[in-house]
């Protein structure tokens, strides 16, 4: 290995870094506010990119119909609990975005086509079809267990996966597909050549952390979302519903996994189930941060990066190997370093 290979592996590595830093980002989130080891994520990695290019191939996406059933569902639920606790007011607010929205959509999908726009309208509104699926997959699978155990959680986040899996093939098949690169050819800095898409998807992410971390420390409801992080009794008294607070994080891991599945597309090629295997790297960045610290944890997605980098130069048979069984010492580290905790402090 000469310099050169060197570099270039250097920025595959920190380029595949900042998608896990993303990912690593919203599995944190979801964890610190609802106690979701939120598996699926990498599910909304796949749908975004597919669905990106379903629209530009001027087809109607699959994951509009998935939408307009969800919400049905959404909505029966909370026509049930409405009943069940006669409250009406927000019922028709309710029906307007489970029930219209998706309806609107879906309409505009069949009348309008969308081969030929812009990318940066068929990106908004690959983002429009796949973002309210989040809130969606939380209100019904997640909520009704909010005061579940974690291990139950997490038994009910392995049952979620499969079935977007599942429903990922019944709606995109088994073949892959690419979308265009944002931008076209490449930049020459010393001996590195980086390509524009590169430098999409490190400038995106940043951009990214940048926005959450604002929204995070500057606003209402990103206040909201630490508050129910850091004592969930005490925000609950303090008048912070969790059942929104769990909404507003699953919506903003959708936002942050069809955003990733974007920048990836044109880089490499995408899978109804690749998603899963991005999202486990993710995974191993955000348990080197303890599912609690998200600048360790993008750290460690760098590292992650970097790692399956260089193990696919030296040891490309194993570099998926290598890369899991980093979280081993990390694991072992953290157990000797942490006491018991029950499940009910």
């Amino acid at each position: 290995m000469n310099l050169d290979i060197a570099l270039l592996l250097a920025q595959d590595g920190i380029t595949n870094g900042a998608i896990y830093a993303l990912l690593a980002l919203a599995l944190v989130l979801a964890f610190s506010v609802t106690r979701v080891i939120f598996i699926p994520q990498g599910e909304f990695v796949a749908y975004g990119a597919l669905t990106l290019v379903a629209l530009q191939a001027g087809r109607l996406p699959g994951t509009v119909i998935l939408l307009m059933i969800a919400g049905g569902l959404v909505a029966c639920a909370e026509l049930m609990t409405a009943t069940r606790t006669r409250r009406w007011r927000s019922v028709p607010s309710m029906l307007a975005w489970n029930v219209g929205y998706p309806l609107a959509l879906f309409a505009v999908l069949k009348l309008v086509p969308m081969q030929g726009w812009p990318m940066a309208a068929q990106v908004a509104l690959a983002l429009a079809i796949i973002v309210p699926l989040g809130p969606m997959v939380y209100r019904l699978a997640y909520q009704p267990l909010a005061e579940a155990s974690v291990l139950m959680l997490l038994i009910v986040s392995v049952a979620v996966h499969v079935v977007m899996v599942g429903l990922g093939l019944l709606v995109f098949g088994a073949e892959g597909s690419r979308t265009p690169a944002f931008s076209d050819g490449t930049f020459t800095i010393g001996t590195l050549t980086a390509s524009a898409q590169s430098l999409w998807v490190i400038g995106c992410s940043l951009m990214l952390i940048v926005a959450f971390s604002v929204l995070f420390d500057r606003t209402v409801y990103g206040k909201a979302l630490r508050a129910i992080a850091i004592n969930r009794l005490g925000a609950r008294l303090m008048g912070i519903p969790a059942e929104f607070a769990g909404k507003l994080s699953f919506f903003l891991c959708a936002l942050i996994g069809a955003v990733s599945g974007m920048l990836i597309a044109p880089i490499t090629t995408i899978y109804y189930d690749t998603g899963f295997l991005i999202g486990l790297k993710g995974f191993v960045a955000a348990i080197i941060g303890g599912l609690a610290s998200y600048p360790i944890a993008a750290l460690g997605a760098l590292l992650v990066g970097l790692i399956e980098a260089f193990s696919s130069f030296w040891a490309s048979a194993y570099k998926e190997v290598i890369v899991f069984t980093l979280i081993i010492p990390v694991l072992l580290w953290r157990s000797l370093r942490t006491h018991h905790v029950e499940d009910d402090e």
